[in-house]
C-alpha cells in the first residue's frame, strides 16, 4: 500500500472526527470541502446579526465517547442542555408533550462545534469533481459520494427546504421549545432558535416534509408561502417579519448502513464512506457521524500501519 497523505472530502462532523482520528494515531490527513466554512449540514448562517441552525436542529448523547466530548464542549460553554420534552402538534388536535433523551444546543450554533474540533486545521476550499489521488476519505451523504465513486449498498436521502421566520414575538407558540409536527403534508418539525441558542431570539425554525421540499427543490424561496400558510394552520401566528429558506437536497438518509462506516480497496489504495447514514444504531443524529468519522479513522490508521 503505498504511504501517501489521505484526503478527507466533507468538513462535517464525520470529516472532522476522521481527520482527528487520523492525526491521533500519526497518520497524514488533510481536509477538503466546498464549502466556505466547515460544519456540513450542522450549518448555522448569520441572519439577522444572529447565528441560526438551519441544519441540524440539536444533538443528542447516548455513545459514552461522544459524551466525554460533549462534557468538555459543556465545561468550556460551547454546549448546554436544552430540554427533554418536545411538543407533539397535530391540526385540529390539542398541542401534547412528549419526554425524550435530553437535546443539547449550543449558544454559538451547532457550526461551531465543528469549527472547535478543527481549530488547528486548515480546510482547503475547493470543489471535488473527480476522486482525489492516493487514499481518500468521503464523508458525505452517499448521493453526493457516488457522483465520485461507487459507494457499497449506498442508501437513498430525503430532501428538506428549512425555512427560519423572524417573529414579533415568540410567546404566542403553542410550544416553548420544539414540536414534530404529526400528519401534515408541509412541516415535520419546528424549533425555536432563541430558546435552543438560549438568547431568547423569537426566531421560529420550519423543516419541511420530503414531499413538500421536492416541489421546490429549483426555487426554495417558493416554499416560504405555503409553509406559512402551514403554521398559521398548526400554531395561528401571525404573519413574519422576515423569513430565510434554504435548500438541503440531501437533508437525511431514508435508510441507514448496518455498520459505523465503509472501507474498501480498489486499485491499491483506500477508499472510505463515513457520515450519519453509517450508524450501529440505525438513526443518523449529529453522534452516528462523529463516530462514523471516529471509527473510520481507527480503522484507516490500522490498514495504513499506524
Amino acid at each position: 500500500m503505498s504511504e501517501t497523505t489521505v484526503t478527507i472530502v466533507g468538513a462535517g462532523m464525520s470529516g472532522a472526527a476522521c481527520l482527528l482520528a487520523l492525526r491521533r494515531a500519526g497518520v497524514a490527513a488533510r481536509l477538503v470541502d466546498r464549502g466556505r466554512a466547515p460544519g456540513g449540514r450542522m450549518a448555522s448562517p448569520l441572519l439577522h446579526d444572529r447565528r441560526v441552525d438551519t441544519g441540524a436542529g440539536y444533538f443528542t448523547v447516548r455513545d459514552d465517547d461522544f459524551g466525554a466530548l460533549v462534557d468538555d464542549w459543556a465545561a468550556r460553554g460551547l454546549a448546554h442542555e436544552w430540554t427533554d420534552t418536545f411538543t407533539v402538534l397535530r391540526a385540529g388536535a390539542e398541542p401534547e408533550s412528549k419526554s425524550g433523551p435530553t437535546r443539547w444546543g449550543t449558544p454559538g450554533g451547532l457550526r461551531s462545534l465543528v469549527r472547535d474540533l478543527l481549530r488547528d486545521v486548515p480546510v482547503e476550499q475547493t470543489d471535488v469533481d473527480v476522486l482525489p489521488a492516493g487514499h481518500v476519505v468521503l464523508a458525505m451523504p452517499d448521493p453526493q459520494a457516488s457522483r465520485l465513486t461507487e459507494v457499497p449498498d449506498a442508501v437513498p436521502y430525503d430532501p428538506v427546504i428549512t425555512v427560519v421566520l423572524g417573529l414579533a414575538t415568540a410567546s404566542s407558540l403553542p410550544f416553548a421549545d420544539a414540536a414534530f409536527v404529526q400528519d401534515d403534508p408541509d412541516v415535520e418539525f419546528l424549533a425555536v432558535d432563541g430558546a435552543r441558542r438560549g438568547d431568547g431570539a423569537p426566531v421560529l425554525v420550519a423543516h419541511t416534509t420530503a414531499e413538500r421540499a421536492r416541489r421546490h427543490l429549483d426555487d426554495p424561496d417558493s416554499a416560504v408561502a405555503p409553509v406559512v400558510e402551514a403554521l398559521r394552520r398548526l400554531t395561528g401566528i401571525a404573519p413574519p417579519e422576515w423569513t430565510h429558506a434554504h435548500r438541503w437536497t440531501y437533508a437525511k438518509p431514508s435508510a441507514s448502513h448496518e455498520a459505523s462506516f465503509g472501507l474498501v480497496e480498489r486499485d491499491g489504495r483506500l477508499i472510505g464512506f463515513a457520515g450519519d447514514q453509517w450508524c450501529l444504531e440505525g438513526s443518523p443524529r449529529v453522534e452516528s457521524a462523529w463516530r462514523s468519522g471516529s471509527d473510520l479513522g481507527a480503522a484507516l490508521a490500522e490498514r495504513l500501519g499506524a
